[in-house]
């Protein structure tokens, strides 16, 4: 059982240290296989698939196998839920962190704060509805992912930075060195390029979140409607599925974890906070 390990590797003394976190990763990876497999089985699971080799990964990060700092980046089409879910795990992780009086747990890199400044052509266009008919924002080559890829290396190694902010109202603005980010335990981004070949090495953790097309086109149309995009919203859904069939959806086929993006939120909280469990009983049991 995970918890007469947890109580061994307590007692163990200095001398047997090194072969303690071995004993523990094995025996965490099995919970964490138990849990993976429960909710891969239930009805309506968050979990669509996974890869083994992430469940280890997983063990070896929370049993102090591997001390650095985990990213995770998480991808999917347009309203497939990917933002949805990275703002519940990180509300979850955060809530974990500040009951425990973790301070840094997890910081965000928005993808979509990297999309170039295109705000004089918004202007030369008239409204960034007319500018969006003939500029291809459903590319990688719209966002300076080198950046990004940059930056979250450098969290990842303890060194603060300043991230951009994209102004998505209709502008096309984006503020360089404007959000001031600390390194963390976590540090975790989402959007629709996240995966991408420019700058998918830069995550410990890849999540593809998949959704049916039906619930997919029913959210962009009310997200359109929202954003004012008035009668381009039919050409950018069209633009935005023809090239997800290139850049996006073959993200899935190297992702570690695919979620489903149609599963109720309260599932994913329930699922995460299982594995937080693990945590708890390692680092905060009395």
């Amino acid at each position: 059982m995970l918890q007469d390990t947890i109580k061994l590797s307590q007692k163990t003394d200095n001398s047997n240290y090194t072969s303690m976190p071995s004993a523990l990763c094995d025996e965490i990876e099995h919970y964490l296989f138990n849990i993976f497999e429960k909710e891969l089985n239930t009805p309506n699971s968050v979990l669509l698939s996974y890869k083994p080799f992430a469940v280890k990964k997983i063990a070896a990060y929370l049993s102090g196998k591997i001390k650095m700092p985990a990213s995770i980046g998480i991808a999917g089409e347009t309203a497939s839920g990917k933002s949805t879910i990275t703002m519940d795990l990180i509300e979850t992780i955060e809530s974990f962190g500040t009951e425990f009086g973790i301070p840094d747990i997890i910081t965000r890199v928005n993808t979509d704060d990297y999309y170039y400044d295109r705000s004089e052509m918004v202007k030369a266009a008239g409204s960034f509805s007319e500018f969006a008919k003939n500029y291809d924002l459903d590319s990688p080559e719209a966002l300076e992912l080198e950046l990004m890829s940059k930056h979250i290396k450098e969290l990842l190694s303890g060194k603060a930075t300043y991230l951009p902010r994209y102004d998505m109202s209709g502008t096309a603005i984006r503020y360089d060195n404007h959000t001031y980010a600390r390194p963390s335990h976590i540090i975790i981004s989402e959007g629709l390029f996240t995966l991408t070949e420019k700058v998918k090495d830069a995550f410990d953790f890849k999540i593809y979140v998949d959704i049916p097309e039906n619930i997919k086109k029913d959210r962009f149309f009310i997200r359109a409607s929202e954003r004012g995009l008035g009668d381009s919203a039919e050409i950018i859904y069209a633009n935005a599925n023809k090239k997800a069939e290139f850049y996006i959806r073959p993200c899935k086929a190297h992702s570690d974890i695919v979620l489903s993006g149609a599963a109720d939120r309260i599932k994913y909280k329930n699922f995460l906070n299982k594995i937080i469990g693990i945590i708890q009983e390692l680092y905060f049991a009395e």
